[in-house]
């Protein structure tokens, strides 16, 4: 396979997690087990074997041009593509499992989810507001 192949193919796996923990929010095992375990856990997988098969190459992390030079390589971009992945989806895992921890209305949330989805700290900061005002307990 290709990067261009595996591309949608992650994609795909990430939406349906995301999807999930937007329109399933009272099922615990969604946000705990799907998407907070074994959807990152198939993305890591992926990412460490596309790490491991393509290290060796130009580029390094020391630098921007570094890190450009690196992800001028489709392999090694993918990787770093897996890798936001995973991790925004761990971070919007968590968001859903906190805010049903502390009460908070899904309806709250799912803007949070949305910007974490898309632009990952922005919707995990914006999560940190709606979490501090929107508690039914502490």
């Amino acid at each position: 396979m290709t990067p261009q192949q595996i591309f949608p193919v992650v994609n795909l796996i990430a939406l349906l997690a995301w999807v999930a923990l937007a329109v399933l929010p009272r099922q615990p095992w969604v946000a705990k087990t799907i998407a907070g375990s074994v959807v990152p856990a198939v993305l890591a997988v992926v990412y460490a074997a596309l790490i491991v098969s393509n290290m060796g190459g130009p580029g390094s992390f020391s630098s921007l041009d570094g890190v450009a030079l690196l992800f001028s390589n489709s392999w090694l971009l993918l990787a770093g593509w897996v890798h936001y992945l995973a991790f925004d989806l761990l971070v919007g895992a968590w968001e859903v499992q906190d805010a049903r921890a502390r009460g908070v209305s899904h309806l709250r949330v799912l803007p949070c989810l949305f910007l974490t989805f898309m632009f990952g700290p922005a919707g995990w900061l914006l999560y940190q507001g709606v979490r501090r005002t929107g508690t039914a307990r502490p």
